[in-house]
């Protein structure tokens, strides 16, 4: 019979953390908090607990993210995810980013299974408190179940306490920091929030951003990760870039599909390219199928990125130029890494900034 709690064990054992907050998921075994109904393949067919036990026991215990809902609790012809537990060292990364400790106030968005804030009320301890914030009725209730022992809060609304939170952690990606949430913590607080420019783009980096003065927050990115977006900023997904249309060029990138996708530059990338929605996938080629980057605007601009580092586009906007000059500027510089980049936010004044040194600022309306 499988051991869950040496397998837990064996998962926080992995983590390349600090030891407190290593100490925080052993108090916490992930079986308690995913339910019985998981995704093990993201937008396939669901699996419960009882139909197949030991394939349930490996994916909780996989490090590794697990889809525990599916089109909001609905239905449809394609199983989107709409809530999970989130890969291990994402959420350590995350709890580390936003420096929780003993007696802080920490202010969760976005419940899921409840784990996530259970390890965060071991760190904070009997002198602090985590309240969470859940949208989904069904996703909330599951959760205050599995937190009944730990004072963790899961609410629907917040209100921010006198003197505000000491740290907001968000487990949702937004394309716009709310000024609600700025105004939530003081000034020097750490916000922790996925963000990605809009809801139709996949990789959705961390920053650590920290609140200042005059109401903008700011901080650098602290590691690439994939979110579901918060649904109050979902937009319609556009249709995939460039089908049906002809190429109106063919160009040549002194990189392949492979090279911009194994290393790691997409996101690097979409930082440096406002209003352009990278992505993979997968398209025939040479008789086979071969992974693609895909590029595309809201004007139906397009352009591809072949395995061979041929390029074929259209639409009024030049996206091989743009990729070039991103690419070529990226790599002159030394490809620095992602944590170079830095996101600065006003929501008062609409700014969405991202900088890096020796490259560039770029504004993303």
């Amino acid at each position: 019979m499988t051991d869950l709690y040496d397998l837990h064990a064996r998962l926080v054992a992995r983590l390349d953390t600090t030891e407190a907050i290593r100490a925080a998921f052993a108090d916490h075994p992930r079986h308690r908090y995913v339910p019985d109904l998981i995704w093990p393949d993201a937008n396939g067919l669901p699996l419960r607990r009882t139909a197949d036990p030991e394939r349930w026991v490996s994916c909780v215990y996989a490090f590794a993210p697990v889809t525990t809902q599916a089109n909001d609790g609905g239905s449809g012809p394609v199983n989107t995810p709409s809530s999970s537990s989130s890969h291990p060292q994402v959420m350590a990364d995350m709890i580390r980013a936003a420096r929780v400790g003993p007696g802080d106030r920490v202010l969760e968005i976005g419940t899921g299974t409840g784990w996530n804030a259970a390890i965060l009320s071991s760190l904070v301890g009997p002198t602090g408190s985590v309240t969470s914030v859940e949208i989904d009725p069904d996703v909330a209730a599951h959760a205050r179940g599995r937190l009944d022992a730990t004072g963790v809060r899961v609410v629907h609304d917040a209100e921010t306490p006198e003197g505000g939170y000491d740290a907001l952690i968000a487990t949702c990606a937004v394309s716009r920091v709310p000024e609600e949430w700025i105004e939530s913590v003081p000034v020097g607080a750490p916000i922790v929030v996925p963000w990605a420019p809009s809801s139709e783009h996949e990789s959705t980096p961390v920053a650590a951003l920290r609140v200042r003065d005059d109401g903008s927050a700011c901080g650098a990115f602290v590691r690439d990760a994939v979110f579901m977006h918060d649904r109050t900023q979902r937009v319609s997904e556009s249709p995939f870039p460039g089908i049906g249309a002809e190429p109106e060029y063919q160009r040549c990138l002194p990189a392949t599909s492979d090279a911009l996708i194994d290393d790691r530059l997409l996101t690097r990338l979409m930082l440096m390219l406002p209003g352009v929605r990278p992505g993979v996938g997968a398209r025939p080629f040479e008789g086979d199928i071969g992974r693609i980057v895909h590029l595309g605007t809201a004007d139906a601009s397009w352009a591809y990125v072949w395995p061979d580092g041929t390029v074929t586009g259209g639409g009024e906007r030049d996206l091989f130029g743009e990729l070039a000059a991103a690419y070529d500027a990226l790599t002159e510089a030394g490809r620095p890494p992602l944590e170079a980049f830095s996101l600065e936010v006003d929501p008062k004044n609409g700014v969405r900034r991202v900088r890096a040194p020796d490259l560039g600022v770029w504004e993303h309306r």
